[in-house]
């Protein structure tokens, strides 16, 4: 009397076969096929993506870092040793990205910024338009230097950097 079992792979077995895939796949990728890098994305970018939402707690970000991932997955194709694990180069990517943008958030914190309401004086740009050179020229010198503002802007069709008319 024999037993017949229905023949699964091993995970072991599974984890070498997607291994090997990864690296036929690279392979054809430094080759010049980019079509291998869907299949990569097909198996690895939902892992990826999970991944990058438990390290950075943001699924919009989580999203943008893994398309990050690939995209530098593709950029480093001819750097990947075909000796090593796939997942772990790509793992390590996607942990770089989370910690760079980590990093960046620290040296960038969102600040909470509220408009400042309009000051009646404050001339509209329909009257910038009636007023003369000179008066233009004084009211946006006055203006800039009320706000602040060093970047450009574009007021009654001109532009200005900080106090000089451009």
């Amino acid at each position: 009397m024999s037993i017949t079992t229905d023949a699964q792979p091993s995970p072991e077995a599974s984890a070498q076969q997607t291994d090997a895939r990864d690296r036929s796949d690279m392979e054809r990728l430094a080759a010049g096929q980019d079509a291998a890098l869907n299949d990569l994305m097909e198996r690895h970018a939902t892992p990826v993506f999970h991944f990058l939402c438990r390290m950075v707690g943001n699924e919009d970000d989580a999203n943008d870092l893994a398309q990050e991932t690939f995209v530098r997955v593709f950029r480093a194709r001819a750097s990947f040793r075909a000796g090593e694990k796939f997942s772990t180069w790509l793992f390590t990517i996607a942990a770089n990205l989370a910690r760079n943008h980590f990093r960046w958030r620290s040296r960038h914190p969102m600040s909470h910024w509220k408009p400042k309401r309009a000051k009646r004086n404050k001339p509209s740009a329909a009257r910038f338009l009636r007023m003369t050179r000179r008066q233009t020229k004084q009211a946006l010198t006055a203006e800039t230097r009320r706000s602040g503002a060093g970047c450009r802007r574009q007021t009654a069709g001109r532009f200005t950097r900080g106090d000089c008319v451009v």
